[in-house]
């Protein structure tokens, strides 16, 4: 068994205000949803993130976490931030809220680490674009859905962690990490043991039996949409009307499927990853909200200075034998429809980091490669760039957000049209999820 020694820790605050801690144990027998299930089942508030399917640098890790520090609302204007037992409110947008709220944990690098060790784990639901988009928010207030009710879920959430699991399926072991927050007159020897026993707590959890029985979501739900067929096929229609007369190259309309189920959430994200295995794998309980989502693409990323974002465009099922698999693949790349769609978002990821990157140094490092994933094969293209340095890693998610693959391109033209034709609000749906690591 591994772990950071006081030696080392000690080092390490001489770099950052929000060190880690790290002990390395054995994963031979525990999966992250048998962690999941052990430490955090009866949390409010946890998260896992599983990397089911791909490659080294995909696949490589799951994190999971529970009871965070700091908690971040956004509703209608406002954010609301939950700590020490405390509620503020204000009327300031989320991003420069919660972009000061990351400057007061500065963590150090460490080598050898994995990507995330404790920072920001949330949500940014769909909707929340034209905080960052003047040019939507007018558009917003004359949407088909101005006026209804909300969902009365939030536009934006984030919880702050200082204790993770990291799971390391290359060499099959457990990194437990718990971060202590220094401060000029802190005693450090006391900081290291206090995070010492939040990992022996942990490991302790870990070690326990499990009695949870096999999940049962046999029962078929009655499910039901926003919108009838041919109210659907009528926006169809019309978005095809706008892409004859020059105004976008491309749409993509939704509609909202419900249900009511009996299933726990847990549950239902166990069956997803069962039936649909993927890169990016998600589950979030944050109070009464729980997000389960399942997806092989990735919206952005930011490490250093480097930014990429993946755009995926082009479809098809995977083969019933190797023959046919080949064969969809090849009638995939070769598809003058699907290359075109692809080109389209290639260009607008393009577009997107040119908003936050130095001049001349976005770039296509691979383009329309074939991933086979479970049930389906995509074309998929690496867009990247250097980040300016008048920007940070906030300001590239705004650039890129939402994915062209739900929005259409260009981006804001599609979404004013979209607002129009589609009956209810999005919600959290063709937003984002992920995490914010406090090295940045």
């Amino acid at each position: 068994m591994k772990q950071t020694t006081f030696e080392e820790f000690v080092d390490l605050t001489r770099r950052g205000t929000f060190v880690p801690i790290v002990r390395e144990i054995m994963a031979d027998l525990l999966t992250p949803v048998s962690a999941f299930l052990k430490i955090a089942e009866h949390s409010d508030y946890a998260f896992l993130f599983e990397s089911v399917e791909g490659g080294e640098q995909v696949a490589r890790y799951s994190f999971l976490g529970k009871d965070p520090f700091l908690v971040l609302r956004a509703r209608e204007g406002k954010t609301g931030i939950d700590r020490s037992g405390m509620t503020t409110e204000t009327e300031e947008a989320f991003v420069p809220v919660l972009r000061r709220l990351m400057a007061e944990f500065q963590s150090p690098f460490v080598p050898g680490l994995p990507r995330f060790t404790g920072g920001a784990v949330g949500f940014i639901g769909y909707d929340a674009a034209a905080v960052f988009e003047p040019a939507l928010q007018d558009a917003w207030r004359k949407a088909a859905w101005a006026g209804q009710p909300g969902s009365g879920e939030d536009d934006a959430g984030f919880m702050l962690f200082d204790t993770v699991l990291a799971f390391d399926h290359v060499k099959h072991r457990i990194l437990v990490i718990a971060n202590a927050r220094v401060t000029a007159d802190e005693d450090l020897g006391a900081l290291y043991q206090f995070a010492c026993a939040k990992i022996d707590f942990l490991e302790r959890e870990l070690e326990r039996g499990l009695s949870r029985p096999e999940p049962n979501v046999s029962a078929e739900p009655a499910v039901w949409s926003n919108q009838t067929k041919e109210a659907y096929e009528a926006g169809v229609r019309e978005i095809k009307e706008h892409i004859a007369a020059g105004d976008i190259y491309q749409a993509v309309l939704s509609q909202r499927f419900e249900a009511d189920v009996t299933a726990d959430p847990f549950t239902v994200y166990r069956a997803l990853r069962h039936v649909n295995p993927s890169p990016y794998m998600y589950f979030m309980r944050m109070g009464k909200l729980a997000i389960v989502g399942s997806s092989p693409e990735m919206l952005v990323r930011v490490e250093g200075r480097r930014v990429e974002t993946h755009p995926i465009a082009g479809t098809r099922p995977r083969g019933a034998t190797e023959d046919e698999d080949l064969r969809l693949a090849e009638e995939l790349k070769r598809n003058e429809k699907e290359r075109a769609e692809h080109v389209m978002l290639v260009d607008l990821g393009r577009n997107d980091l040119g908003r936050v990157c130095d001049f001349g140094t976005v770039r296509v490092p691979q383009y329309m490669a074939l991933e086979r994933y479970s049930h389906v094969m995509h074309l998929v293209s690496t867009v990247d760039g250097r980040l300016a340095e008048a920007n940070d890693h906030l300001d590239a998610l705004v650039a890129c957000f939402p994915a062209g693959t739900v929005s259409g391109a260009p981006k804001i033209r599609a979404m004013q049209l979209l607002s129009r034709l589609e009956p209810t609000r999005r919600d959290i749906y063709a937003g984002a999820v992920g995490y914010i690591d406090f090295a940045g």
